[in-house]
């Protein structure tokens, strides 16, 4: 028997890791999960690595009508997309209690997706604060690295192993643990083209960008998203950086095969949360610009440090 964690109650944020060993733990663990949230007629999105969806509709019979179904691996190929899907979801019914299955980290994710999703989880503490939500994450113990799941005791208040539900000793704040991954980028293994651009330099940024591109294998539209990206955080550096900034490009080979932009300026991100979270309307920044480059790119690694503010940019190819 798994342990359900109980529903939120007026304010309360519940973030359990469901850690399972082996398929048949995973189907029951989350199926019983949705079973109680369909039960109690809470809205309930399942956002989990496609393979599994099949398996979970098909273990939850009935139960499974009226569940929001999402492809992680589509939502969550750049780690910094799923938040706001998430809140977005809970958005729709403020008047019940939203039960939310995410993710966000499974076997064969790299260690640079590994990473954001690891920020993410920790971040989802920040967001979540205060309303009445249930965010359960499932853990592949036998498939996932250690240090993985140490990390998911630290981002996850109480865990599901064993089938009980306990309080996680390591848990910690979201600032420490985002803290923790901005780890230094390794260097990109072929050289990269780098170009140095200040206040009234945003076209030759956006010309030098759209020439290189050109000679990459992504497509003519992903090229207009690639510059796009791009422009947003040159602009951003304009503006919050310092009024100049650094830009690197270059290729990558092999399975994750792509290209790479990289911005590094003065700047300091202020909300951790910028560019994660919809952006607000009534704002006249409202991380818009970060906003748009998560959504355009296939990975957005960031990193704050004492050294300035990074963006480093992937976008896969063909």
């Amino acid at each position: 028997m798994i342990t359900v964690p109980e529903p939120a109650g007026p304010g309360a944020f519940v973030h359990p890791a469901l850690f399972y060993q082996d398929f048949d733990g995973y189907v029951a663990g989350v199926g019983d999960f949705v079973r109680a949230a369909v039960s109690a007629g809470e809205p309930v999105l399942v956002a989990v690595p496609g393979p599994r969806l099949d398996a979970l509709r098909e273990s939850l019979g009935g139960s499974a009508d009226g569940v929001t179904w999402t492809d992680m691996t589509e939502l969550g190929r750049n780690p910094g997309r799923i938040l706001a899907a998430l809140q977005d979801f809970a958005d729709l019914h403020v008047s019940r209690p939203a039960r939310i299955v995410g993710e966000p980290i499974w076997p064969g994710r790299s260690p640079a997706e590994v990473l954001e999703a690891t920020r993410h989880e920790a971040l989802i503490n920040t967001a979540f604060a205060g309303r009445p939500a249930t965010v359960l994450c499932p853990y592949d113990v036998r498939g996932l690295a250690p240090e993985v799941l140490s990390d998911a005791r630290r981002t996850h208040p109480t865990l599901i192993e064993g089938g009980r539900e306990l309080p996680s000793p390591a848990y910690t704040d979201a600032a420490r643990v985002s803290a923790d991954c901005d780890l230094p980028l390794p260097e990109p293994e072929g050289g990269a083209v780098r170009f140095v651009y200040s206040h009234g330099g945003l076209a030759e940024v956006r010309e030098h960008a759209e020439a290189w591109a050109r000679g990459t294998a992504l497509t003519p539209a992903r090229r207009g998203d690639l510059v796009l990206a791009i422009s947003e955080a040159s602009a951003n550096s304009l503006s919050h950086g310092g009024g100049k900034g650094t830009l690197r490009l270059w290729t990558t080979g092999g399975p994750g095969a792509g290209v790479v932009a990289e911005i590094h300026d003065a700047g300091r991100l202020a909300d951790p949360l910028a560019g994660r979270r919809r952006p607000s309307l009534a704002s006249a920044d409202g991380g818009r610009g970060l906003w748009m480059i998560h959504q355009l790119c296939d990975l957005v690694e960031v990193r704050a440090t004492a050294d300035g503010f990074t963006l480093r940019l992937h976008m896969a190819t063909p």
